[in-house]
């Protein structure tokens, strides 16, 4: 079945629809005696991914540019999902966690910006699932503010001592872009460091038009400086939060990159499927108010795809090579700007 490396998604997308489950998660408090130990970024350990760092899951990827101008500042979503474990923070120091990670995030997700520039990928003490399900999501703000928290250090440590003056990429999903979202207003909004902002992938969260002062929705293909997002969903369907959740938000058409609210099949760049391999052409999207609908991929194992509504657990599989063609695109074209402003 191509989309079984999706399984973690898959059950997170379970677990988002039922909020009133009968059988309660455990641990209805917040208890900082269950708080894994934190992050120390000054050690390579405490990083998934750094440049020379690049775990297995990366080894047979094709790199098709060798000199990387620009850095991937990329944040996985949520997969700490066990309605076992206590702890509202994930122990980035356990094995099935960093596996989790290395086999699920980093080979399906942030693969796809490997050739725009060098990866940083932090592990940070994610949020425990149950912080978007009532009524743990109330009592659940600690542990949310932790996990931002590891990612600020993270963010910190990165630009004193690796960025050097680089464009940044952000690219991130779910609860990633949650904390990217807190990032670049902290980091880059009506800050000196947007100058170095390619482009934000803020995605599978609901990002408002304002939602920052000075960096705005892109709308081509090559302008830089801005954010794009979106949030798959199976075409003609609805989902029953969609005011709360997705309404008002940003669509980026992940084909065209443009003001285009459809697409064309041809145009589609391809699935990255489970096999290592790209699936051209599989797909058309609509684009409507805060939602990004999709077709049925044409993609081996596509039974799967058809038995649910909500794409998001694939919201960057299902472009993934789009999101790559895109992503060196745009640093193409911040580094064309840049040269323009000097002449």
């Amino acid at each position: 079945m191509i989309f079984s490396f999706l399984k973690p998604f898959f059950l997170v997308l379970i677990l988002f629809s039922l909020t009133a489950c009968k059988t309660p998660y455990q641990s209805m408090t917040f208890d900082e005696n269950l708080l894994p130990k934190k992050p120390n970024y000054e050690e390579s350990k405490s990083w998934a991914v750094l440049p020379g760092k690049y775990p297995l899951s990366l080894w047979d990827f094709k790199k098709i540019k060798n000199d990387k101008k620009a850095d991937v500042f990329y944040i996985y979503p949520t997969l700490f999902t066990d309605r076992k474990i206590k702890q509202w923070n994930a122990d980035i120091w356990t094995s099935s966690i960093r596996q989790d990670v290395f086999k699920t995030a980093i080979k399906y997700q942030a693969s796809a910006w490997l050739n725009a520039g060098d990866l940083y990928v932090p592990f940070y003490r994610q949020a425990h699932y149950r912080i978007f399900v009532e009524p743990y999501s109330k009592v659940g703000g600690p542990a949310w503010e932790i996990a931002y928290e590891d990612l600020k250090s993270a963010f910190q440590y990165y630009l004193k001592h690796y960025n050097k003056g680089k464009p940044i990429i952000i690219a991130s999903h779910s609860q990633g872009s949650m904390h990217a979202k807190r990032l670049i207003k902290e980091f880059f909004d009506q800050k000196p460091l947007k100058n170095q902002l390619v482009v934000a992938y803020l995605i599978g969260t609901r990002i408002l038009p304002d939602e920052f002062q000075s960096i705005h929705p892109l709308d081509s293909p090559n302008t830089v400086g801005g954010f794009v997002s979106w949030n798959a969903y199976k075409i003609d369907k609805l989902p029953k939060n969609y005011e709360n959740w997705y309404e008002g938000g940003v669509t980026t058409n992940p084909i065209t990159w443009d003001n285009q609210t459809t697409s064309k099949i041809n145009d589609h760049k391809g699935v990255f499927g489970e096999d290592s391999k790209i699936y051209p052409k599989s797909l058309i999207v609509k684009v409507i108010d805060g939602l990004l609908w999709t077709s049925l991929p044409q993609i081996p194992g596509r039974f799967f795809l058809s038995l649910i509504q909500n794409y998001h657990f694939a919201d960057i599989n299902l472009f993934w090579k789009d999101i790559e063609q895109n992503a060196i695109a745009r640093v193409n074209a911040w580094y064309q700007k840049k040269s323009n402003e000097t002449k």
